[in-house]
């Protein structure tokens, strides 16, 4: 499996998917098959876009976990939206520390803090809100968007669990996967200057 890296956001893990699956097919299949009803509309297949989201949110924490999809740690969200005219983005939300930004508080309020139990060198960290609740906190957050390329992705034909629609959820999350990587990841990079 490859590593994260700057322009790495997700990795799908397909040999462990088919590794780990209590049918000998797909892990992922299977929590499809649980969440069926999320897959269809009075029986009949999402749109392309809802397809998209729902087949995304599936495969990833804290539907599955560990999830068919991993998102780089560091990042506080990555999923699949969609805006209110029905376009489908998608968003990595990122959290910003006080020296990633231009100019620092005054008054030194708390910042996101690393996750403690995380081993200290982890490339990509774990931001979690700071526990103390007595003193002042500034926690900035960014959103960044990418609209999905219309006739990027193809609408399920079924809308029943089984081999059909996990074929198709898995191409769906791949290619978000990948999207996610090389149009995203620069942009995440270059908000974040290249600093972890």
């Amino acid at each position: 499996m490859p590593d994260f890296d700057r322009f790495t956001l997700a990795i799908v893990d397909d040999i462990r998917d088919r590794e780990q699956a209590s049918d000998g097919h797909s892990r992922y299949g299977a929590y499809l098959a649980q969440h069926a009803d999320d897959f269809h509309d009075d029986g009949e297949p999402l749109p392309a876009a809802w397809f998209a989201v729902m087949a995304w949110r599936t495969a990833t924490a804290p539907v599955m976990t560990p999830g068919y999809v991993a998102a780089r740690s560091d990042l506080l969200d990555l999923a699949p939206v969609i805006d209110p005219n029905g376009t489908l983005h998608l968003r990595a939300r990122v959290a910003l520390r006080h020296h990633h930004l231009t100019h620092r508080p005054t008054g030194r309020p708390a910042d996101w803090e690393r996750n403690p139990w995380e081993r200290t060198d982890e490339p990509w960290p774990h931001l979690l809100a700071p526990y103390r609740d007595n003193s002042p906190s500034l926690l900035v957050t960014a959103e960044v968007t990418i609209p999905v390329p219309a006739g990027h992705l193809a609408p399920p034909t079924s809308a029943r669990p089984g081999r059909t629609l996990t074929h198709e959820a898995k191409q769906v999350v791949t290619a978000l996967a990948a999207l996610a990587n090389s149009a995203l990841a620069p942009l995440v990079d270059d908000l974040l200057g290249g600093a972890r």
